[in-house]
């Protein structure tokens, strides 16, 4: 009997053995090798071992390169330029640059991006990134020509996708590349908010409220005024925004590993800055001096600063909405945001203002990666600085955090916005601030004694005026014409 049970159990052992190998003999792969030794590849991969080793080696931020897909079309705009220039040059045959440029322009349709699984953070300067670049696009390419995946002697993604190239000048110029396509969605996305606030000034230009400095009462102004200068603090980030982008321009393509340009052929550095402006639309060109520019990220710190000056105005305007909104009974209440959920879980009838709360949060994140991206330049050593992925990271998440943020700002909140006309209306009958506006009738002194009785009294200083017969109704009604008081034309 116990014989019998250990015949059984070894002809157990010996069927998951057979079964085990069988679908081991199923699995299909392709062997690569790289200096550190062989690994297998998925057949059907497109990226090769050097992506791989990334996968297994860096589990960081959980955010792969895919999540941000302008870094890919920013590699593929990158390793396009450099193709062609080196055709031009006459060391890439035609038919690889032609499998190059249908790889990358497939990239940036969208296609493939599912590849590039690994972490946008890492150690290597980029080196991952830009190796996961050359795979990728060596393997669509290789396919478009008609040849098996990983079949390398007809396009190699180091002696062809990265021919003439290193991280170093790849890596930072993908990134700016990167960087300009989200500046343009940004700023496009900017100005539609803009505009909304511009058409709430518009709507709400009869509305008089006071205006105030250090949360006291100051002098009068128009609701729409205050919405007007919402408006024109998100144009000035625009414009900022805009000249930022100018210093990302400055590339360094064509220096290679330190700025020299080893392994590069005559002209070849300024034919990628001309393929780049041409493929961009954008006045990309070499820098002066490509071993600084190898080594020195001051073209990110002042994008990144732009970047934090747009996230204080957002959460000006954002700190402004909330207390401008807030009561209903105890609070300012001279507009009302759009109800979107409620507020409290246990007290009856509270909606917050929710939407200003997230964009606030936004603009808190985003002053920290300048934070990040400020050290990250600073930690750079002699010919190169290692720190770029999570100078890519930081800023990435910071363009797309204020595109979402601003596109809720708008359809969410300042669409909605309307005016509490009654308590603006009671504000300017009781406010003793107004009484600035007696100072050219009635002189200082005398208005500094008004605002003292009203202050002891509780009354108004407009049912002072009335009180002590210090103007007519006609005089009165002139004095409190918004047009007259805020400035404007009528």
């Amino acid at each position: 009997m116990k014989s019998r049970h250990v015949i059984r159990k070894m002809n157990w052992l010996l069927a998951v053995l057979i079964l085990s190998t069988a679908v081991t003999a199923q699995k299909k792969v392709r062997i690569e090798h790289d200096l550190i030794g062989e690994k297998e590849i998925p057949a059907d991969a497109y990226y090769g071992i050097q992506t791989v080793r990334a996968m297994d080696n860096f589990y960081i931020s959980r955010l792969n390169i895919d999540f941000y897909p302008e870094l890919i079309k920013g590699f593929a705009i990158v390793k396009l330029a450099a193709a062609r220039a080196n055709n031009e040059n006459g060391v890439l045959s035609d038919e690889i640059t032609k499998g190059i440029d249908q790889a990358c322009e497939a990239l940036l349709r969208g296609e493939y991006h599912d590849q590039f699984s690994i972490d946008l953070v890492q150690g290597g300067a980029g080196t991952s990134t830009n190796m996961a670049a050359n795979e990728i696009i060596a393997n669509i390419a290789l396919e478009k020509m008609g040849h098996k995946l990983g079949e390398y002697k007809y396009c190699d993604s180091h002696d062809h996708v990265n021919l003439a190239q290193s991280t170093n000048d790849t890596y930072p110029t993908a990134l700016k590349v990167a960087f300009m396509m989200m500046n343009e969605q940004l700023i496009e996305e900017l100005g539609i908010l803009a505009e909304s606030f511009r058409r709430k000034g518009n709507e709400f230009n009869g509305h008089l409220k006071m205006g105030r400095t250090q949360l006291q009462d100051a002098v009068p102004m128009t609701v729409g005024q205050e919405f007007h200068a919402f408006a024109a603090g998100v144009e000035a980030e625009i414009e900022n925004l805009k000249e930022a982008e100018k210093v990302l321009y400055k590339v360094n393509m064509g220096g290679t590993a330190i700025g020299t340009g080893i392994n590069t052929t005559e002209g070849y550095a300024e034919k990628c800055a001309r393929h780049l402006a041409e493929i961009t639309g954008k006045n990309f060109e070499l820098a002066p001096d490509l071993i600084s520019a190898t080594s020195d990220l001051q073209a990110f710190v002042v994008y990144s600063g732009a970047l934090k000056a747009l996230a204080v105005k957002l959460s000006k305007i954002s700190n402004d909405l909330r207390l401008l909104s807030s009561g209903p009974r105890a609070g300012l209440y001279e507009i009302n945001l759009p109800a979107v959920q409620p507020g409290s879980s246990i007290m009856p009838g509270k909606v917050n203002p929710v939407i200003p709360e997230v964009v606030n949060q936004v603009c808190f994140r985003v002053v920290g990666n300048d934070v990040t991206v400020t050290m990250a330049a600073e930690a750079g050593q002699l010919q190169l600085n290692a720190f770029e992925p999570v100078i890519a990271y930081a800023t990435l998440e910071s363009q797309h955090m204020f595109l979402n943020a601003s596109k809720t700002l708008r359809t969410l909140c300042v669409d909605g916005i309307t005016v509490n006309k009654k308590t603006l209306e009671r504000n300017m009958e009781t406010t003793i601030g107004i009484v600035t506006a007696l100072n050219p009738i009635i002189g200082y002194e005398r208005a500094t004694e008004l605002a003292n009785e009203a202050m002891k009294t509780g009354k108004g200083i407009i049912e002072l005026v009335r009180e002590k017969k210090i103007l007519t109704e006609k005089e009165i009604k002139e004095l409190m014409d918004p047009a007259k008081m805020t400035g404007q034309k009528k």
